[in-house]
């Protein structure tokens, strides 16, 4: 079986974010089949239309490692009842020029996390309306909205809540075969 690199992207600037974690903790738990590769929104330039003619380098090279993967996993919170401001850039960024998205064919994942009640079901849905026409296929099932994620992880970032875990492998497992499907 082939090994797959998969784009995951940590919706959240904040250093000690749910998302980066949940990323993380994702990336330990991927069968063999995947290598999650996770990245952040630090860095990326604002988007603006004004420099298509000469795309910031930082553009460019968030472009050039998703047209290199195997497939894409969102990794959300939600910010007033969306997606952060920062996430919509990168797929802005990314999704350029006109015709060019370079999330294009690609499977994607989204998990959206919050530390209250709702899990970020708002923000999953906001992608789930965008990314149709500039990306591949959205993995339906199983769809996978994190709440109570506050006290999921130790001081050194690691996963100590094993319900999340269970859902947490649930989810990559099934992630994993539907790369596979979409890669064949």
């Amino acid at each position: 079986m082939a090994t797959h690199t998969i784009v995951t992207i940590a919706g959240s600037l904040r250093k000690e974010s749910f998302s980066l974690k949940i990323a993380n903790a994702l990336a330990k738990l991927a069968p063999a089949s995947l290598k999650l590769e996770v990245v952040t929104p630090h860095g990326i330039s604002n988007f603006s239309q004004d420099e298509e003619a000469a795309p910031p380098a930082d553009w460019l090279a968030l472009r050039e490692k998703l047209q290199k993967s195997h497939g894409v996993l969102f990794v959300t919170p939600e910010y007033n009842r969306s997606i952060p401001g920062v996430l919509k850039n990168v797929i802005d960024v990314a999704s350029r020029p006109y015709g060019k998205s370079s999330f294009m064919g690609k499977p994607v994942g989204i998990i959206s996390n919050s530390p209250g009640p709702l899990g970020g079901v708002n923000a999953a849905k906001h992608l789930q309306n965008i990314l149709p026409g500039i990306a591949g296929p959205i993995m339906g099932q199983p769809e996978t909205y994190l709440n109570g994620v506050g006290d999921a992880f130790d001081d050194k970032g690691h996963l100590i809540k094993e319900s999340l875990q269970k859902v947490l492998q649930q989810y990559i497992d099934a992630f994993a075969a539907f790369v596979e499907k979409q890669n064949r």
